[in-house]
């Protein structure tokens, strides 16, 4: 059975394929997402940021095996619930001068200067993030402005991640792009071997950012979360879940993410 607790993600081809029935049962006053594959083993995870827990279970299992299989995990489960309950979440941001906000794990305060001129983000000795804006720039404007440097800053990062990691993993990345997303950070479609990645991860440690990357370029091997998946995981980046757990404990954006986030 597997425990992982790190981020789930699933190609949006290949595994609907093997994905036969899902349905919603309630063990131990927990509501578990059960879906039903063409694997050996069953599966187990307990998701950030709500505590979101999902089995995938082998055909052959029928209901009692798999709310035996959950019974069995329950005080692990609820450990994991209570650990995602107590994360540290950001308000909603203003993007106000004062503010902190975040770039690659460290934390910036914020400098508005309203502008004529070109407007844009720029880092000032490490502890400040200086935005220009108009003068009339309201919160909805200023927010496009940083997350547009947020996205400039992976698109610098990114392509030196793939160029290490495709030789060692034996797969080539297609295209891969960016977007928000509130339920993954990353996920990818076999059959364009293309990745997304979401524009949240600007604001982890580039381990984190590593990670995601390499965990979406296994799935173009491996679309399942299996043996096979983490057998992959482990030799191609020893240590892996530490780099999940890292970042399943940093700062999540405001409330939407805990109202949003389902599925994997």
């Amino acid at each position: 059975m597997s425990t992982n607790a790190g981020l789930a993600s699933r190609s949006t081809n290949a595994s609907s394929k093997r994905e036969a029935t899902s349905r919603r049962v309630t063990v131990g006053g927990i509501s578990v997402e059960v879906i039903r594959k063409r694997i050996k083993h069953l599966h187990l995870g307990v998701y950030p940021p709500e505590g979101r827990v999902r089995v995938a279970a082998p055909m052959r299992l029928d209901d009692d095996a798999v709310r035996a299989a959950v019974i069995s995990r329950l005080a692990w489960i609820r450990r994991k619930r209570a650990e995602f309950a107590a994360q540290p979440r950001q308000s909603r941001r203003e993007f106000v001068s004062g503010e902190s906000h975040y770039f690659e794990g460290r934390r910036y305060r914020m400098d508005v200067v309203e502008s004529t001129g070109p407007t844009g983000v720029r880092l000032r000795n490490n502890a400040w993030m200086e935005m220009r804006v108009r003068p009339t720039a309201g919160r909805d404007a200023r927010e496009a402005i940083l997350y547009r440097w947020y996205r400039a800053r992976l698109r610098d990062r990114v392509p030196k991640i793939l160029s290490e990691w495709e030789p060692r993993i034996g797969v080539r990345v297609a295209d891969w792009r960016i977007r928000r997303m509130k339920t993954r950070w990353g996920t990818c479609n076999v059959a364009a071997r293309r990745i997304w990645l979401n524009a949240e991860l600007a604001k982890k440690p580039l381990r984190c950012l590593e990670y995601i990357v390499v965990h979406e370029m296994v799935h173009l091997v491996e679309p399942s979360h299996n043996e096979r998946f983490r057998e992959i995981m482990d030799r191609a980046m020893p240590g892996w879940p530490l780099r999940a757990d890292e970042l399943n404990s940093t700062h999540l954006p405001d409330d939407g993410w805990e109202k949003s986030l389902n599925g994997d």
